[in-house]
């Protein structure tokens, strides 16, 4: 080849990519063409020109080339996070600059927060929050234009902040490029590039990194479109999941409800209360009256604490009581309670077990509607009861009243109710409050069988009974009545008085009344104890303690005054038929010891306390005292 043609082709090689030949090697090549000077200079511009051309269009290719693989992944957008960091690296490299980074907006906030970086050194500006109106990033979304600064530390000062500066230094930012991600109503945040040494940017630039922040703005609205989807669709399965939850609870209802009427209709009593609420909950049922004591129970079997009840289940009953609605109890075998209530009367309660499902608001009203039929139910029985018991209070009137004409159809109506009246022998009287009557009537009639008679008669109740065939525990019997009516009770038992009951039951009364007169309660008194006093002393409270006060108070004061017990050797002398020798021998003491103490009583007492007239009052008030002391400490 010859030389002219050698010439040629390196210009065009020149002219194809500068990289293959220098400006000197075309400059040469002109000059073995025989090109003058100025033509040399003239033909070497174009070549560069068209070098510049190409390296440009090559460039853009690069560019296109990479807006396109952006374009596909969003086509394929599976990972947003992913997506978006690789967009971020593609502007790193196609801008050729030192740093790339995306800032993402907060509405809420106005704050602007580095959400991927790709050149970054520094973890403080991996993290960096740009506060409102602070930066080159809150201009670029005040503006929505792009923005870019040559050197950042001469940029406006009213916009520096010392968190914002200290993350650029620590990166060593010098030249900034932000441009806005926009949707059409929205800003969504800043892709930014930057450079370590003071540079310009050119239209090019900005349009490139323009076209990838669009491509970034699609990636942040469709990953907001789907987190919005997302969560639509999981407030929708939820709404779906609570309204098919919502329709069983409201179908066990209606199956409960209509059952507890047909329950209530049939008369079948609280057990098919239970059984129902057991079958629709699919738990343990149990109901208790005011005393805790299981009346019926279904769902088998139960829990410990349904049969001996815990605090916190007592407690939530009484809440119940309070509210008069379901509480639920946060542990233990019973998980919800409700008390079966009448305005101030309590009945009991129901428990329910754990269940393989917990109770939602629809089945605490079904519960709480079965407490309701439960009270209805014992307000049912009640009446019935008290029906029955009024018969039965006529008849105990009847049979105790000594008036002959009242008592000519005792026998035909003591049959009717299956009492023989023959075999009644024994009798006990109740001393209780007024109110408390008809829940002591019930107590009781529930403690002693339906071949006894129970009724209220003269502000008392009394209950007639057959003692052999009926072997009843007094002491026992009055502590149930008071725990159900939740009051002291008193009881006077007389001696059995077969063919006798009104003279019976006159004693009894005369012994009970002189028992409140003592002021004793919550006792049990057998009327032979009693029978001196009953039947000479007045039984009013007042003129009774005013006698005991005027024989032995004397005594009682000088006791409680000096820690002495002159009152046991008074009791211990009356006792002895007033011997000093024997006094002395029943209280293991010298006689003149027992001599000493008779001086000090005759000082307290007065020299003629041992007259017979004041010895005898003083001996009934001194046994009588003694005798409500042992009642009390008994």
């Amino acid at each position: 080849m010859s030389r002219a043609s050698d010439a040629i082709a390196t210009l065009l090689d020149a002219a194809h990519d500068s990289d293959l030949v220098g400006p000197t090697a075309v400059s040469d090549a002109l000059a073995q063409l025989g090109a003058s000077e100025g033509d040399a200079a003239e033909i070497a511009e174009l070549v560069h020109r068209s070098q510049r051309e190409l390296s440009r269009l090559r460039r853009r290719e690069h560019e296109l080339s990479a807006l396109f693989s952006s374009a596909r992944e969003l086509a394929e957008l599976r990972d947003s996070d992913a997506v978006l960091a690789r967009l971020v690296q593609r502007a790193h490299t196609m801008m050729g600059v030192d740093l790339a980074y995306l800032s993402e907006f907060d509405p809420d906030t106005r704050e602007l927060r580095v959400r991927e970086t790709s050149g970054s050194v520094s973890a403080s500006f991996q993290t960096l929050r740009v506060p409102p109106g602070r930066g080159l990033a809150s201009v670029v979304v005040e503006s929505r234009m792009p923005q870019w600064v040559s050197d950042y530390s001469e940029y406006a000062k009213e916009r520096h902040d010392s968190g914002i500066d200290d993350a650029v230094s620590s990166e060593g930012l010098v030249s900034l490029l932000g441009v806005p991600m926009v949707t059409s109503d929205d800003v969504l945040g800043v892709l930014f590039v930057a450079n370590r040494e003071a540079r310009s940017f050119s239209p090019d630039q900005v349009a490139l990194l323009t076209a990838v922040a669009d491509h970034a703005s699609i990636i942040l609205q469709t990953t907001q479109t789907l987190r919005d989807l997302q969560e639509s669709e999981d407030e929708s399965r939820t709404t779906l999941a609570s309204l098919t939850a919502h329709l069983v609870e409201r179908d066990r209802a209606n199956t409960v409800h209509r059952e507890l009427v047909q329950a209530v209709l049939a008369g079948g009593g609280f057990g098919p209360v239970a059984e129902t609420l057991a079958s629709a909950l699919g738990r343990a049922v149990a109901i208790i009256d005011a005393q805790e004591q299981i009346i019926a129970a279904a769902g088998l079997p139960l829990a410990p604490s349904m049969l001996t009840l815990p605090e916190p289940v007592r407690e939530a009953i009484a809440e119940s009581r309070r509210s008069g609605y379901c509480v639920a109890v946060p542990e233990g075998g019973v998980r919800a309670v409700a008390a079966l209530s009448a305005g101030s009367r309590h009945f009991g309660a129901l428990l329910l077990g754990d269940g393989d499902f917990e109770l939602g608001a629809v089945d605490l009203r079904t519960i709480e509607r079965a407490a309701q039929v439960g009270a209805l139910l014992e307000l049912q029985q009640e009446a019935a009861s008290g029906a029955d018991l009024r018969i039965r209070s006529e008849l105990v009137a009847d049979l105790l009243d000594d008036v002959p004409e009242r008592r000519t159809d005792v026998e035909r109506r003591a049959r009717r109710l299956g009492v023989d009246l023959q075999v009644l022998d024994s009798l006990i009287l109740l001393s209780v409050p007024g109110d408390q009557h008809t829940g002591a009537l019930r107590e009781l009639s529930r403690q002693l069988d339906d071949r006894s008679l129970v009724g209220e008669y003269r502000g008392f109740v009394v209950a007639a009974y057959n003692a052999e065939r009926s072997a009843v525990d007094v002491e026992r019997l009055r502590t149930h009545v008071a725990s159900a009516i939740q009051h002291p009770v008193s009881v006077v038992v007389p001696r059995p008085a077969s063919g006798a009951l009104p003279e019976a039951f006159q004693t009894a009364m005369r012994t009970a009344r002189l028992i409140t007169a003592l002021e004793l309660t919550d006792v049990t008194a057998q009327v032979d104890d009693f029978l001196p006093y009953s039947a000479i002393l007045d039984t009013d409270v007042r003129a009774l303690s005013a006698f005991l006060r005027d024989t032995i108070g004397a005594v009682r004061r000088y006791d409680e005054e000096r820690g002495a017990d002159l009152l046991g050797t008074l009791r211990a002398f009356v006792r002895n038929n007033a011997s000093p020798t024997r006094t002395a021998r029943a209280l293991n003491f010298h006689t003149n010891t027992i001599l000493q103490r008779l001086d000090r009583l005759d000082h307290v007492l007065g020299a003629s306390w041992r007259d017979d007239e004041r010895m005898f009052r003083i001996g009934i008030a001194v046994r009588l005292d003694e005798l409500r002391d042992r009642l009390q400490a008994r």
